[in-house]
């Protein structure tokens, strides 16, 4: 009895202290696990008082920034209405705005989180650089195209002589600008060859004058033969009786005496008053003996006397 009553007070002995070892461990762990919660709640806090207000800010940019651009667009597509652009530039240059707008806005929220962004605007100058580059034709038929939408030297349904054709205009593009040949031919031809040649507007006045040369013999009467041109041109309605018409006497030819014959016609009744013109001329001449003389030359023939 004396010797399991030893082991059990030995035995109650060292669950006494181990129980008093793990509350003194216990102790010594709660400090520093409240410590170490107390710093990482600290932490978070300074993280998002410092984070949090530039992403807060951030969007703020963002959301303002887009509002103000839309602002602004609308302003700018009111007035280029006012002025009376060419639609297709209005909505184009409205769009370029806006996007131009929007990456700044991008790069200012970005910029205030705190990211360097000197290295990404570089990145896009390389990269429109690059771009500009590859499509330095393209980009000037794109330019030549804007110039040509915003200056109109020409409108759809012109009659135009440019880049070495002629033709009805049909459509200008911001690349390239399509015509229609008198015989019904479709003709492409880039902005920029357009502009960098001269432009004949044959349509931009309402009204154009004839120039037509007539040989006359030189043994008919000029009188007469202007009488009768003159007659014939007030005859037609459609010949103006403003500027006057111009009747006369140019040249004296190898073969006949040249006459000048200038009517003025609306430019819809240009080619129908010339054919008519030319037409009765020739069969009033006729009818009154009046001779309009082929090209011809003298040859005069030397005969020798052989001795």
């Amino acid at each position: 009895m004396g010797l399991v009553s030893k082991n059990y007070e030995s035995k109650m002995t060292v669950t006494v202290k181990s129980q008093f070892n793990d509350t003194k461990v216990l102790e010594t762990i709660a400090p520093v696990s409240q410590a170490t919660e107390t710093t990482v709640v600290e932490k978070m806090i300074e993280a998002l008082s410092l984070y949090g207000m530039k992403i807060i800010s951030a969007v703020l940019i963002i959301l303002v920034g887009l509002w103000i651009s839309k602002i602004i667009k609308s302003c700018f597509l009111k007035t280029l209405q006012k002025k009376k652009v060419d639609p297709t530039l209005v909505g184009f240059f409205a769009s370029m705005l806006h996007g131009g707008l929007v990456i700044f806005v991008v790069i200012s929220a970005i910029s205030k989180l705190g990211v360097q962004t000197t290295s990404f605007v570089a990145v896009i100058g390389a990269a429109g650089l690059a771009v500009g580059l590859a499509l330095q034709g393209s980009l000037s038929n794109f330019a030549a195209g804007i110039l040509l939408i915003l200056f109109k030297p020409f409108k759809v349904g012109n009659f135009v002589k440019a880049g070495g054709e002629a033709g009805v205009i049909v459509e200008v593009g911001i690349f390239t600008t399509e015509m229609k040949t008198p015989d019904n031919v479709q003709i492409i031809i880039p902005n920029s060859t357009i502009m960098g040649s001269a432009i004949t507007n044959v349509s931009a006045h309402p009204t154009r004058r004839i120039d037509m040369t007539l040989g006359v013999g030189y043994g008919d009467d000029l009188n007469k033969a202007k009488q009768i041109m003159e007659d014939l041109l007030a005859a037609d309605e459609r010949v103006l009786k403003d500027p006057v018409v111009t009747i006369a006497v140019a040249n004296l030819g190898d073969s006949s005496v040249e006459f000048v014959i200038r009517p003025w016609v609306n430019s819809a009744d240009y080619w129908a008053v010339k054919f008519d013109f030319t037409k009765a001329v020739k069969e009033k001449f006729d009818a009154e003996g009046i001779s309009i003389p082929y090209p011809q030359s003298d040859v005069h023939v030397f005969q020798e006397k052989s001795s």
